[in-house]
């Protein structure tokens, strides 16, 4: 009986510890939300702020935002720069955990020995997951000497 109790204690021991590095929704919703924002770009409305400045030459803007997705020319033959961008992200974060195990006993009966044994087990698992949408649109219009001569950009998130 000694031997089963000091199995069993083990067993639970064991079991308060890997639920203790068990994370919460809560705990996988912040890793999700701060995974989101960590996501880097150069095309972004602060670059944009920062960087982009009127009498700035086309190959600095290539330089700070690199090629437009589209260009057109207006009937001066002046040209604007059109940077649009859409992204979707999908973080998922999850974690899973549990304690398994078999106790074994045995006896001895007659010449021989009868065996025992019993299956525990518990499992259990958290997760979040977050998807947004973003769009960007940066309009850039250069004068005749190919420097930026207005910009605008519109940012929605959601």
């Amino acid at each position: 009986m000694m031997r089963r109790s000091s199995h069993l204690m083990a067993l639970a021991c064991c079991a308060v510890l890997v639920l203790a590095g068990c994370k919460t929704a809560q705990e996988h919703a912040a890793d999700v939300e701060q995974a989101s924002h960590a996501q880097g770009n150069k095309l972004t409305v602060g670059t944009v702020q920062r960087e982009i400045r009127v009498g700035m030459s086309s190959a600095d803007v290539v330089g700070v935002l690199g090629s437009p997705n589209m260009v057109t020319t207006d009937g001066q033959r002046r040209e604007s720069w059109v940077y649009d961008k859409i992204s979707t992200s999908r973080v998922y974060s999850e974690s899973r955990g549990g304690v398994r195990g078999l106790l074994l006993g045995g006896a001895g009966v007659g010449g021989g020995v009868v065996g025992g044994g019993a299956g525990v087990g518990y499992e259990s698992g958290s997760g979040a997951q977050q998807t947004s949408q973003r769009t960007l649109t940066i309009i850039i219009k250069f004068d005749e000497n190919s420097a930026v001569r207005d910009f605008a950009y519109r940012y929605s998130s959601f």
